[in-house]
């Protein structure tokens, strides 16, 4: 029997919703599966229809809305509400005449998680004002409310239109907080429509962004906080047409000769990045808060973290990281063999205790960078303090310039500290990590990265015989590295990079491409173990790769099936994520890999299989498997902005699925074939291609490699030089 995906908790495909002649909801496509998802969107654009369409308050046109599987189409809002959806809409509607216990126990559902106790718990204004009617509750109180008549109905989905609209800062907070707790207890997904940019990137990973009635894309909260490009294209935040502040403010004459002309006047910048919803500040008011430098100026100012560059400009240093409130000594011993050899270096604190350790980065200054700032990171509870320093790291080392390597030391907290920091450099930067879980599994903490791991031996716990030769060991080969880096310059190639996918039943149709393109392109060819696919992906996304050859999918076969070479579920995000132009197959998806023949699954004994060596057993994919292959893929290229040219080999999609090979199937193909065809939404720039050809045939690499040179024109341009350390 095989094993289905988890079927996700709430899935929207294709929905169409009119008013009259007004199309505002144009083919939605829209997948919960855990946690918090957040819809912003300017006006107009089909959020609150999007509400209400789930809770079936408007007529749908066309599509499909699950909930676990179970349609919701055509059911009424009670019907919706008891099968697990919760609501709580824009205007809060509340009775009037009713007092707030009265609202929780009409619709308190015995049993379940949230109570009416929880409730008042959660939100003491709410206990204080218990005997209160609806009309006589403040905004925020009638919110707290309103999303509190949701939660005690216990749903599996919360639907949440514009929850902090017209709320106070220190409300707007604490709702912000009490989502953020609902997506960490994973017992309730929730869905929420939000104008509040902040709030809706601070509570979800992901955040997706309606445009005319449509998803127009699915984005990091982290990369949407931060790209004002991309609020501004798509949202409308930033400066408009009615904002007075000038971009240069002119230089009031008199003032200045009243006022010290030589002192440079510094000007107070807004406490908060302005947004859409922001009022304006006019010039006078930034004239007003304005204050002139003198000799006295120093001493009363207000003091200010002093952020220095790393290095010298056209310099590097070399960073030593970690826990210093534990590690300290282990730390320092490195830095002391680093800084005896002659090279710069830079002890950086990653403490979650807020104690001084003397660091030339301190801990504070690393916890500033966290989204929420150090309050984000400082929390008092070890579990969220290390997650917060993980990300104010990461942001950190992703803002600075001139590392030459990054070295750290400790135990399996400080690996997870450091590990997605060091991911974020570019290959080729020295980083190396001395750690007891590093004779394990080490692929969470390495990733698609090329990150050292050296076995501690003894625990990273004081200065001994053990940890000091290892530890200087490590210290020597980080020397080593960064020496031999200056010693030798980058080779950098004048082609324009272009990845490709590769398995071994698919190296031939890979090789044949790759010397078809090589003299105009610098190919590089990844192995589809996972993790390659990851490295691949990770080029894309830092822009390293002009071109993408995708003929090999194979990672999704495991993915889906229980192999030991999966993807994830952001296989193909990078090309989701930049629009760069996509070419791809299915290669090598009629196998499912595992290891010997004794760890292949129980519920697979039966099954085709092929022994590649000893180690590994390839099993052949059924047409019910293909199937599900088809439409997941599918779903992904949906979601693909740039141009898309997805080839399907009639002959066969691997070296054993050719005519009379073992994994020769028709039938299992045309499951394949089929799926795709129906899932993909064709365009001019999305298109699936047959081709009468094994995908190993050369009459296949031509005409893949044809079709990638009209995509990128005859002459490539040529690779632009990246910076060292940086991706």
């Amino acid at each position: 029997m095989v094993e289905r995906p988890k079927a996700p908790t709430l899935d929207i495909r294709g929905l169409n919703v009119f008013y009259g002649a007004s199309h505002a909801l144009q083919g939605v496509d829209l997948q919960i599966t855990r946690g918090v998802l957040s819809v912003v969107g300017r006006n107009g654009m089909g959020k609150t229809t999007l509400c209400k369409a789930i809770m079936g308050m408007v007529p749908i046109a066309g599509g499909s809305i699950s909930l676990h599987g179970q349609s919701l189409v055509g059911r009424s809002p009670s019907e919706i509400a008891r099968l697990g959806v919760g609501y709580v809409p824009q205007g809060r509607r509340l009775w009037r005449s009713l007092s707030v216990d009265e609202h929780l126990k009409m619709v308190e559902t015995k049993g379940g998680a949230w109570t009416i106790e929880r409730i008042y718990s959660t939100f003491p204004r709410l206990a204080e004002r218990k005997g209160n009617g609806g009309a006589e509750l403040s905004g925020g109180e009638q919110q707290m409310l309103a999303i509190s008549r949701a939660l005690l109905q216990n749903p599996r989905l919360l639907v949440m239109d514009e929850p902090t609209e017209g709320l106070a800062p220190v409300i707007v907070a604490q709702v912000e907080e009490m989502l953020i707790r609902l997506g960490e207890a994973a017992d309730i997904e929730v869905l929420v429509i939000e104008q509040n940019i902040g709030v809706a990137c601070g509570v979800a990973d992901d955040v997706a962004i309606m445009v005319n009635g449509q998803i127009n894309r699915i984005v990091p909260a982290m990369e949407l906080a931060s790209d004002r490009a991309l609020q501004q294209r798509l949202l409308g935040v930033g400066r408009h047409a009615h904002d007075e502040t000038p971009d240069t403010p002119e230089t009031d004459t008199h003032e200045v000769t009243q006022a010290a002309p030589a002192m440079p006047r510094i000007w107070q910048a807004n406490p908060k990045t302005p947004n859409r919803w922001s009022q304006s500040v006019s010039y006078a008011v930034h004239e007003r808060l304005a204050r002139v430098q003198s000799a006295g100026t120093t001493a009363t100012a207000p003091a200010q973290t002093e952020i220095r560059p790393l290095a010298p400009i056209g310099g590097e240093v070399v960073l030593v990281a970690g826990t210093l409130d534990t590690k300290g000594d282990e730390l320092r011993f490195m830095r002391d063999r680093i800084r005896a050899a002659g090279l710069p270096v830079r002890l950086v604190d990653l403490s979650t205790t807020n104690t001084h350790t003397g660091a030339d980065i301190p801990a504070h200054q690393v916890a500033a960078f966290h989204p929420r700032g150090a309050a984000g990171v400082f929390t008092g509870d070890r579990g969220e303090s290390v997650a917060g320093m993980t990300l104010a790291f990461a942001r950190w080392i992703a803002r600075q310039q001139g590392i030459a390597g990054v070295l750290s030391a400790g135990g399996s907290g400080g690996t997870a500290i450091v590990a997605p920091a060091m991911r974020t450099l570019a290959v080729g930067v020295p980083k190396m990590i001395v750690s007891t879980v590093a004779s394990g599994e080490v692929s969470k903490y390495v990733g698609p990265s090329d990150i050292m791991m050296m076995h501690s031996v003894a625990d990273v716990q004081g200065l001994n015989a053990i940890t000091r030769a290892v530890l200087g060991n490590a210290a020597q080969a980080m020397i080593g590295m960064v020496e031999g880096r200056r010693a030798q310059p980058e080779v950098s190639s004048d082609k324009p990079a272009v990845v490709l996918s590769m398995f071994g039943v698919t190296t031939t149709a890979v090789q044949q491409v790759q010397a078809l393109l090589q003299d105009d392109w610098d190919c590089l060819v990844f192995h589809m173990t996972g993790i390659g696919g990851q490295s691949m992906e990770k080029l894309v996304d830092g822009g390293l790769a002009r071109g993408i050859i995708d003929l090999t999918t194979t990672e999704v076969c495991d993915h889906l099936f229980g192999g030991v070479f999966p993807c994830n579920d952001d296989r193909f995000g990078a090309m989701i994520r930049t629009r760069i132009p996509y070419i791809g197959s299915v290669g090598a998806l009629d196998m499912v890999n595992f290891a010997a023949p004794p760890t292949v699954p129980e519920r697979y004994r039966g099954r085709l299989f092929y022994d590649h060596n000893p180690q590994v057993t390839l099993m052949r994919t059924t047409p019910d498997e293909n199937a599900t292959m088809g439409r997941w893929i599918g779903e992904r290229l949906n979601q693909m902005e740039g141009q898309v040219r997805f080839f399907l080999p009639e002959g066969g999609v691997s070296a054993l699925d050719a005519a009379s090979k073992p994994f020769d199937d028709p039938v299992a193909r045309r499951a394949l074939f089929d799926a795709l065809e129906s899932t993909v939404r064709q365009t001019p720039s999305r298109q699936i291609i047959r081709l009468p050809h094994n995908i190993n045939d050369p009459e296949f690499a031509a005409a893949v490699t044809a079709t990638f040179r009209t995509l990128h024109g005859d002459r490539p341009i040529r690779r632009r030089t990246q910076p060292r350390g940086r991706t």
